[in-house]
């Protein structure tokens, strides 16, 4: 028997109503939930994009590199004409230069080669005379790095000290156009084929922890900055004053 003064439609109405509002709003928290969920998904979907795109491969880790020493070599060859025309002549753009060239390219770029790349196409003996070209070119490299530093620290230069200078550079340069250039249309591409994809992967993290290592995490463009810097202080930075007229 119902004791209260309320009808027995009102109670299962306000039993109904009650039972709809907590529906809404369960429903409008599942959808709040899921939408959370998908921004979450997606945030994280973005963030693995992001690794993805920032990975390099070792043969476009190298390539890289040689795009910097290319740029050296522009400065080898203004320095060399400044000294064949006689003109006033900054030793220390020169200096700061051979010395990239000794702990960027030499001692980091070109280990990189003969201790992973090299190797292994000997090992599956591919290529071996390449490599043993290559290997040939990086020690005489060095050598022609060791004399134009030693020179670099002359106060003044006398004429033939000069001379030997251009002799250098000129002999640097006619070596190590060809030398990268045939690594990147011939060594490189073969060495993908060479690799199972798990070394292939490796290797590029590899790379990467021997530069951040060396040259701390922003290692190549830190170098590029330099070379740039060198570049303008032989005003040759500006890439527009290439193209012909």
């Amino acid at each position: 028997m119902n004791t209260t003064n309320e009808k027995p439609g009102n109670n299962r109405r306000a039993f109904i109503g009650a039972g709809l509002k907590i529906a809404v709003v369960s429903g409008v928290a599942g959808v709040s939930f899921l939408s959370s969920c998908r921004e979450k998904e997606k945030e994280e979907n973005k963030e693995k994009e992001g690794s993805k795109e920032k990975e390099v491969s070792p043969p476009e880790d190298l390539m890289q590199e040689h795009g910097l020493l290319n740029r050296i070599l522009l400065i080898y060859d203004t320095c060399k004409i400044q000294l064949l025309n006689k003109q006033s002549f900054q030793s220390d753009a020169l200096s700061n230069s051979a010395h990239i060239i000794r702990s960027f390219v030499e001692d980091y770029h070109e280990k990189q080669e003969e201790n992973y790349l090299f190797p292994r196409f000997e090992k599956a003996n591919q290529l071996t005379d390449l490599v043993r070209v290559l290997r040939q070119q990086h020690q005489a490299g060095r050598v022609v790095t060791d004399e134009i530093i030693q020179l670099c620290q002359s106060k003044t230069l006398i004429d033939i000290e000069n001379q030997k200078l251009i002799q250098l550079l000129t002999g640097f340069n006619t070596m190590y156009r060809p030398h990268e250039a045939r690594e990147d249309t011939v060594l490189f591409p073969a060495f993908r084929k060479i690799v199972s994809q798990n070394e292939y992967d490796s290797l590029g993290e590899e790379f990467e922890k021997n530069e951040h290592k060396l040259f701390g995490e922003d290692g190549f463009e830190t170098m590029v900055e330099k070379v740039a810097a060198i570049e303008k202080q032989l005003g040759i930075y500006e890439l527009a004053q290439f193209t012909p007229t």
